[in-house]
């Protein structure tokens, strides 16, 4: 039997190192790889606190099409799910260091959850699975 997961998520950013900055000082983010690639292209991965398998990669818009889908990847959808394992742990250091929650936290059947924004207006969820649904 073969095992598969998701490895990368790719996010169009406008410019790396802004959003390196967003998510490394903002969301705690590890920068795991930045390898320039030549002509302005850079290989960026990031990972959220504690989590190596799944990495968000940034890459840079190169067509207008692309500049468009710059923080609206998902047609005003949230976009990523932020798993924690501690929401009111998180929640209010997110809010110290400037994440932008677009609705107070609520309680889901699933767990406890809030929409945030990142730097360019993507949607995400900060989520705390119930412990049965982990």
């Amino acid at each position: 039997m073969s095992r598969q997961k998701i490895g990368y998520v790719a996010m169009v950013v406008r410019e790396y190192d802004e959003a390196l900055t967003f998510y490394t000082q903002q969301l705690s983010f590890t920068l795991v790889e930045d390898t320039p690639l030549g002509d302005g292209k850079r290989w960026v991965l990031l990972s959220p606190p504690g989590a190596a398998e799944t990495c968000l990669l940034l890459a840079k818009a190169s067509s207008p099409e692309q500049l468009n889908a710059v923080g609206n990847q998902t047609g005003g959808r949230v976009f990523l799910f932020l798993h924690t394992d501690d929401f009111w742990r998180d929640y209010p250091q997110m809010q110290n260091r400037g994440v932008r929650f677009l609705e107070a936290p609520r309680q889901e059947a699933y767990g406890t959850v809030a929409v945030f924004e990142d730097l360019y207006g993507n949607k995400w969820d900060l989520l705390e699975l119930r412990k049965t649904d982990r």
